[in-house]
């Protein structure tokens, strides 16, 4: 799956002289924690965060009071508190790639390219969407977790002898498995009980981690 599938597309941005606090304002409308900025020739040069605005708020000691507060953050503008060095992928990047360079950096979203142009943008909450959908939840079938010999046509034998039987892979993940030699997945099956599930996994030498 690439990233052009579960991005959001045409997202919501604002410009660097944006007050703060109107690009809060508009994130509690659009109900979004971030906002690409983008300069006078739509190039992305920044990206700000509730977290951002929050910085950028006078300490909760301050005795200020609440219209003063107002009358400073309408001063402010989003250039001075945006994250200016954004980390960006390409819309034909893998899902995979970009949840890794989320985690590696610690970021909560990314904006998605063409070339220079902002196509889209991904957030924690649309990786966690795919993830579900890779799993298969949601849909009626035999989930199952095995550990195999790691070694070429081990799954074309697993997954031949489940269409042999009928039986229709709806998702399919794996992983590393206990130590070199195997490799752990994770299937979900439609149109197979537990106990037929159970007996293909047996022939074809893999070991049931968990069956539900």
């Amino acid at each position: 799956m690439i990233v052009n599938r579960i991005m959001t597309k045409n997202p919501v941005f604002i410009h660097p002289d944006m007050p703060v606090s109107d690009a809060r304002s508009l994130m509690d409308k659009e109900k979004i924690g971030r906002l690409p900025v983008l300069d006078k020739e739509n190039n992305l040069i920044g990206i700000v965060t509730k977290k951002d605005m929050l910085k950028a708020g006078p300490s909760p000691a301050t005795s200020l009071d609440m219209y003063e507060i107002s009358y400073l953050l309408s001063k402010l503008k989003v250039d001075k508190v945006m994250t200016k060095k954004v980390i960006t992928v390409e819309e034909n990047e893998v899902v995979e790639e970009a949840a890794r360079i989320m985690s590696d950096n610690d970021i909560s979203c990314l904006p998605i390219m063409r070339g220079k142009l902002l196509v889209g943008i991904i957030t924690g909450k649309d990786l966690f969407r795919a993830f579900v959908k890779a799993f298969g939840a949601g849909h009626d079938g035999v989930r199952i977790t095995f550990s195999m010999e790691d070694k070429p046509g081990q799954i074309a034998k697993l997954s031949g002898a489940i269409g042999e039987k009928g039986g229709n892979i709806i998702a399919f993940v794996s992983q590393d498995g206990d130590d070199l030699s195997t490799r752990r997945g994770t299937l979900k099956i439609a149109g197979l009980d537990k106990a037929t599930v159970q007996n293909i996994v047996a022939q074809v030498s893999a070991d049931i981690i968990d069956i539900r």
